[in-house]
This record gives structure tokens, C-alpha cells and sequence, in this order.
């Protein structure tokens, strides 16, 4: 009657099951992870498709825009050097980005390719309206073309966009004022150097006319009393 009932002995913990159920969940949940990115790389590879009808319609000389599909963990679609699309977190949603002067700003976010589609459009307009009037300036080729690529190259909201190649150059100065200015160094440098070596022949000789003198007027005597005869 007082006999208390055995308590059951612990279950000792399994490492080799545990180990086993662990990559198990590891094998179901890279699966997963593997199908959601196939999806992904999917709806970006029709978005893709849909953006090259757009491109191709830029005229052949333009070559600012660069379709690509990166992959990698985030793979993306890039338009060009500073825009691309991705897909939000839940796989479902584009999301349409600009890298700027003052950071990433979104441009477009939905769901629907052709919502995206029009907002690319509208990208790839601008671009070839600011290249016109970057083009448009009278600039020559040989001193304004760099500066009207860099300035079309530049992402949108960039301050220097908004100035015109003819107006950048005119702060800068002219180009032939760089020549001028390295003349002039040269003269100077060489100037100077002349007046250092004129002013150490001049006091070489102060100095040899004072010592002449010095042995002239009282030193030849005292070391004639000296030595007893003249050294020089």
C-alpha cells in the first residue's frame, strides 16, 4: 500500500535522430527556397521578354540602354547602368528602382508586367529627350561630346544634368588657357632660377673683393710679424 509506482526513466536524447530531422527540415526549406527563386527568375524573365519590344524601338545610334537579367540572390533586370526592377519580398510584386545622386528612389511598384512595362517606357523617353538637348546645345564635337555623354550618363536628379554642356565648359575656362598656364610656369621657374645663380655669382665675388681687401689693408703685415715672410 505505501509502495509508490516507479516514475518511467527519462528517454535519453537521440543526436544521430535529431541530426537526421535536421536535414531533413534543411532539405525541405532549400526546396523552397529553390522554387520560390525559380519563380522569381521566371516573372523576371517575362518581364524581360516585354522590355525588349521597348529597347529595340530607341533609335540604333543610342546606346545608353543595356537589357540584362542578373542573377543572384536578388536577381534583377537592369534598363540601364542606374535603373533596374526586382521583385519584393513576396515574390509577386516589381519594384522599379533608380540609384540617384542622393540615393535608390523607387519609380514604379505593382504587380501587373504591363504597369511596369509603361513605367520603363516613360524612363527610356526622358533619356532620349535629355540626350537630344544634350546634343542640341551646338557644342563642337571635338570639346562638347564628352560632356554631353557624361551628362546623359548621369542619373536622373543628378544637379549636373540640369546644366548645359556649353555652360560647364565656360566655367572650366577654355582649353587653350591650360598651354598658356604651363608657359608661364616655365618662364617663372626659369626666371627664378636665373636671378638664384646671378645672386650666388654676385656673392662669391662680394666675398672674394672683402677678403682682397681684408689682406690688403692689415693682414698681409700681421702675418708677415708672424711667420716672418709674406704667403702671397
Amino acid at each position: 500500500m505505501d509502495e509508490k509506482p516507479e516514475r518511467a526513466a527519462a528517454r535519453e536524447p537521440d543526436l544521430g535522430a535529431a541530426l537526421r530531422r535536421a536535414r531533413i527540415e534543411n532539405a525541405e526549406r532549400a526546396d523552397a527556397v529553390a522554387e520560390l527563386r525559380e519563380i522569381e527568375a521566371g516573372r523576371l524573365a517575362l518581364l524581360e521578354s516585354a522590355l525588349q519590344k521597348v529597347v529595340r524601338q530607341a533609335p540604333a545610334e543610342v546606346d545608353l540602354f543595356e537589357l540584362t537579367l542578373a542573377p543572384g540572390d536578388r536577381p534583377r533586370v537592369f534598363l540601364d547602368m542606374v535603373a533596374f526592377i526586382e521583385m519584393a519580398r513576396d515574390r509577386r510584386t516589381y519594384r522599379f528602382f533608380q540609384d540617384t545622386l542622393y540615393g535608390r528612389v523607387l519609380i514604379a511598384e505593382s504587380p501587373k508586367i504591363d504597369t511596369i512595362v509603361a513605367a520603363c517606357t516613360n524612363y527610356v523617353a526622358r533619356r532620349l529627350v535629355e540626350r537630344e538637348r544634350a546634343l542640341s546645345t551646338g557644342v563642337s564635337r571635338s570639346e562638347g561630346t564628352d560632356e554631353a555623354e557624361a551628362a546623359l550618363h548621369a542619373p536622373l536628379g543628378d544637379p549636373t544634368r540640369a546644366i548645359p554642356a556649353r555652360a560647364r565648359i565656360s566655367r572650366a575656362g577654355p582649353r587653350t588657357a591650360v598651354p598658356s598656364r604651363r608657359l608661364a610656369r616655365s618662364l617663372a621657374a626659369a626666371f627664378g632660377w636665373l636671378l638664384m645663380a646671378v645672386g650666388a655669382i654676385t656673392l662669391v665675388a662680394l666675398v672674394a673683393l672683402a677678403t682682397r681687401l681684408a689682406w690688403t689693408h692689415g693682414l698681409a703685415e700681421v702675418s708677415t710679424r708672424a711667420l716672418g715672410f709674406q704667403p702671397f
